[in-house]
């Protein structure tokens, strides 16, 4: 089993778009299970309007999502931890150090060299224009980590 963890700050506007988006672009693989999380997210808020708006734009659900915190049962059940910005990913070395082998930053992996490396922006208080700019950056970035993701996945002993 796969299991994929989007990493942002709140759990609201970037990573339950990552999640949303790429679980769409994996339903037809197997083995899969996503979900998101944020270093500093408060149980149980909404989805941001702008991401849920974007998702239906994609035919995508986001209106029932309810943002978490990252956990150690996250951060252990995880198989491949993406990071949505470089403070995330320092965050996430800190405070599991036991995971470093698993935790990514999310842009690390595309072949796009004004993206590699870069953090996908927070667009959080921001309008539409902003959260557009962040979703096409989701577009092409996460293409890159399901290769990633199924170049390195051992296939399951039989």
């Amino acid at each position: 089993m796969k299991n994929v963890l989007f990493v942002c700050t709140g759990n609201t506007c970037r990573s339950p778009l990552a999640e949303a988006l790429f679980r769409d672009l994996v339903k037809g693989s197997a083995n899969y299970e996503i979900q998101s999380a944020g270093i500093g997210a408060f149980f149980g808020q909404p989805a941001s309007y702008h991401s849920v708006a974007l998702a239906k734009e994609h035919g995508l659900d986001l209106s029932k999502h309810h943002s978490q915190a990252v956990t150690i049962e996250l951060v252990d059940r995880a198989t491949h931890i993406f990071a949505l910005g470089r403070s995330h990913f320092v965050a996430l070395l800190d405070d599991y150090p036991e995971a470093e082998d698993k935790i990514y930053l999310l842009s690390e992996f595309t072949a796009e060299d004004s993206l590699r490396g870069k953090d996908v922006s927070d667009p959080f208080g921001g309008d539409r224009k902003e959260y557009r700019e962040m979703q096409q950056h989701l577009d092409k970035l996460l293409p890159s980590i399901h290769a990633f993701i199924e170049q390195t996945t051992k296939p399951a002993a039989a």
